[in-house]
């Protein structure tokens, strides 16, 4: 879904307050009206097998309607314990949908109770803190190589084997690791 109809279709507006810059060093409040698409909810397991057998369904029917555009690029935010078997068979499919311009792409981003330091755009599993995160950096794309120019733009230290993988990544990172899988500039 091109992101031009999600961002013109919250679920609704919300009030809220912003701190800005007042110009004479000092901040000021003042209110801003706040989309909101969804609401997260915490309920049941992981059924990552079912969200990646939709997202290849999805992708195949929209790659065969847009066959010469640039491949998806699929953003799984987990908490990495898929609770119906094995995801990576279909992570596998996920990345081998194409356009003509090349396959899709699949970033994870974990987010585990584990209190380690996050860990963002990772070339191997070495100091990664148990099987879940291990799984989901196998199942992630190498990062190509306009989107490994953009993470070192963002002061990343990137590599040819890093891929689009982050674990407990703070908001701002979530923001930054969103933002650089998703940049149209990164588009080519």
């Amino acid at each position: 879904m091109p992101v031009s109809e999600i961002a013109n279709l919250p679920a609704r507006l919300e009030e809220r307050k912003q701190k800005v810059e007042d110009g004479a060093g000092g901040l000021i409040e003042h209110s801003v009206r706040f989309p909101i698409w969804f609401d997260p909810i915490a309920n049941g397991g992981t059924p990552m097998c079912k969200a990646f057998g939709h997202a290849v369904s999805f992708l195949k029917s929209w790659t065969a309607e847009h066959p010469k555009a640039f491949p998806p690029v699929v953003i799984n935010i987990t908490d990495g314990e898929s609770t119906d078997g094995d995801p990576s068979v279909l992570a596998d499919e996920v990345k081998q949908v194409a356009t003509s311009d090349g396959q899709a792409l699949l970033f994870n981003l974990h987010v585990s109770s584990v209190t380690n330091l996050p860990i963002e755009f990772p070339e191997s599993e070495t100091g990664l803190p148990d099987q879940f995160a291990r799984s989901l950096f196998r199942m992630s794309s190498i990062l190509p190589i306009h989107i490994r120019d953009q993470a070192r733009n963002e002061g990343y230290s990137v590599t040819e084997q890093s891929r689009g993988f982050a674990f407990n990544a703070d908001l701002v990172s979530v923001i930054k690791f969103l933002d650089i899988g998703t940049r149209p500039s990164n588009l080519r």
